[in-house]
């Protein structure tokens, strides 16, 4: 096996630019990858989100074309070449600035880590990209300064980040913040209401989905009245198009669908996005006006379209769900209604280039309202009714 441990390294150091080492080992029966990721080349590609970057476009790309059908069931990132003994962080000694000190309290809000100079927000503190808004949240509040994704991908450790801030630092006064305030502020971008194109797409998409996946609809009167979040399961590129063959035509045309940039921002798509109701999303760029823009056609009394898991299963298995569905149901006091789709994986799963004509039906479950939940119970509970009749 070792052999063939050594044909997938060599094959991940050569496709993946983002991997300066790797080592693949079997513990306990399963296959993870040991990687050392190249940290300049994610500083020069501005990329903040080094895990999902991995998961996705190293780990789960390799897995689309495994060697010998062996595939990589986890992996751990390391801050040091594999051959280094790590420094541990506790053997770090500096006197603590009033800068560090207050950024440090903030932070100890948001992680039960240890934090310590040399703590790598994300792979030590365990941040996500919703966190890293609330983090630059605080520093603009608190110390007048506005910090972007590509400065922050320099500033990835707790020292070299709050040097920054000291060194830049225009005022330093506390302050709490909150996902209320990102949200009530307006989006810099128009929404582009595209109704006819809507009904065009409809047309299209029920015709596709009727004649080669015998679609049907189930619970559509299940839709509330009034503005609200549609929450479907993401298990193949059909989802969203089976999702828009399916809701009834008045709610469609007042739909929005949340998109990644990296898929349908590509020059030949793009003009076609901003005519579909499209909200182009990038977590590595600019996402307080990302979020802000996904915001904003629940606030205009439109609908949202927003998968909790955030990206696409790769086995047709569910996802971790995320929250930012749920912080804009709760700030907004908005309904959920998730949605389950079957037979879109079996005709079109990850790596496959032309669907197969398998059947494939959309679920409309109850309309779930905020109530007095907090963001988790109530990702908790969409996920639990989806679970129950997958």
């Amino acid at each position: 096996m070792k052999a063939i441990y050594k044909k997938i390294e060599k094959r991940i150091l050569e496709r993946f630019n983002l991997v300066k080492e790797v080592s693949i080992k079997e513990i306990d029966g399963r296959l993870i990858a040991v990687i050392y990721p190249d940290f300049e080349a994610f500083q020069q590609r501005k990329i903040i989100n080094i895990s999902d970057e991995i998961k996705w476009y190293v780990v789960g790309d390799y897995n689309l074309e495994p060697i010998d059908n062996i595939e990589i069931d986890a992996f751990k990132i390391l801050q040091h070449p594999l051959k280094e003994k790590e420094v541990l962080y506790t053997d770090v000694k500096k006197e603590e600035s009033v800068v560090y000190k207050e950024i440090k309290t903030y932070l100890r809000s948001v992680t039960s880590a240890d934090i310590y100079p040399d703590s790598h927000l994300e792979l030590d503190l365990d941040l996500d990209s919703l966190e890293y808004v609330m983090l630059f949240m605080f520093i603009e509040k608190s110390f007048g300064l506005l910090l972007d994704e590509p400065t922050f991908s320099n500033l990835m450790r707790m020292q070299p980040l709050c040097d920054w801030v000291e060194e830049h630092c225009q005022r330093m006064t506390m302050e709490e913040v909150s996902w209320s305030d990102l949200l009530k502020k307006p989006s810099r971008d128009k929404l582009v209401n595209s109704p006819f194109i809507m009904m065009v797409w409809k047309a299209f998409c029920w015709t596709y989905f009727k004649l080669y996946h015998r679609f049907k609809v189930i619970g559509s009167e299940n839709l509330p009245e009034g503005s609200f979040i549609i929450a479907p399961i993401h298990l193949s590129m059909l989802d969203g198009f089976a999702v828009l063959a399916a809701l009834p035509s008045p709610i469609l045309r007042k739909s929005f669908f949340l998109a990644y940039e990296g898929e349908f921002g590509k020059p030949h798509l793009k003009p076609i996005a901003k005519y579909s109701q499209m909200l182009l999303i990038d977590i590595n760029k600019d996402l307080n006006a990302s979020l802000q823009r996904t915001a904003q056609p629940l606030k205009e009394s439109k609908n949202l379209v927003i998968f909790p898991e955030n990206a696409r299963s790769r086995d047709g298995k569910l996802l971790p769900f995320k929250k930012f569905y749920t912080i804009l149901s709760k700030e907004l006091n908005l309904p959920i209604v998730p949605v389950v789709l079957r037979g879109t994986f079996e005709a079109l799963p990850s790596g496959q280039s032309w669907p197969k004509p398998k059947e494939v039906s959309v679920e409309f479950l109850d309309a779930i309202y905020p109530e007095n939940r907090d963001y988790k119970s109530l990702s908790d509970v969409v996920e639990s009714k989806i679970r129950a009749v997958l």
